[in-house]
């Protein structure tokens, strides 16, 4: 696999580990001592939390299992290369769907919700090493934040698929 590829293949594992709230996975595309920098969005969109090292990044995940489901799409991308480092700018969108009424969740068949809407840019710096390139550093900024009230929310996290608290399972996760 070319550089590029690889680099790009980080993003979407992080896109599907956080989706599928599989905290190996996700922890697996850092370094043993890298770091995720997001935003405290109550007070403003910069980053300024840092969450570091294997055991703190793999609890991440985890954290969004309160929404009835997440969406995370990743966009354009752009990479420097210096050897065997790198870094990145890669746009991406997350959608974080909350039911109105949690008990119409996937067996009840839905009902109405809201879908919070994250626009963000990720700056990272990456590290290539014998199990093939990490993440050393991710900001998460936030461009901005959108709120819209959903008539149907369909099915969340079912029993069998990633994110039903069995990390993995039903997905293969890149790189």
């Amino acid at each position: 696999m070319d550089d590029v590829a690889a680099l790009r293949g980080l993003s979407l594992g992080y896109a599907a580990a956080v989706d599928g709230l599989d905290g190996g996975a996700f922890a697996s595309l850092f370094t043993g001592d890298g770091e995720l920098w997001v935003p405290d969005v109550t007070v403003g969109h910069e980053p300024t939390v840092c969450r570091s090292g294997t055991a703190a990044l793999s609890r991440i995940p985890s954290g969004l299992a309160r929404y009835h489901a997440t969406h995370h799409r990743v966009g354009l991308a752009t990479y420097v290369l210096d050897g065997d480092t790198a870094t990145g700018e890669v746009a991406g969108v997350a959608h974080h769907l909350t039911a109105s009424d949690p008990s119409r969740g996937a067996l009840a068949g839905g009902g109405p919700g809201t879908d919070t809407i994250w626009y963000l840019d990720y700056r990272d710096r990456y590290r290539r090493g014998d199990d093939g390139w990490r993440i050393t550093r991710r900001e998460l900024h936030l461009r901005w934040i959108e709120t819209r009230a959903l008539p149907h929310v369909g099915p969340g996290r079912r029993a069998g698929r990633a994110g039903d608290g069995h990390p993995g399972r039903g997905r293969t996760l890149g790189p």
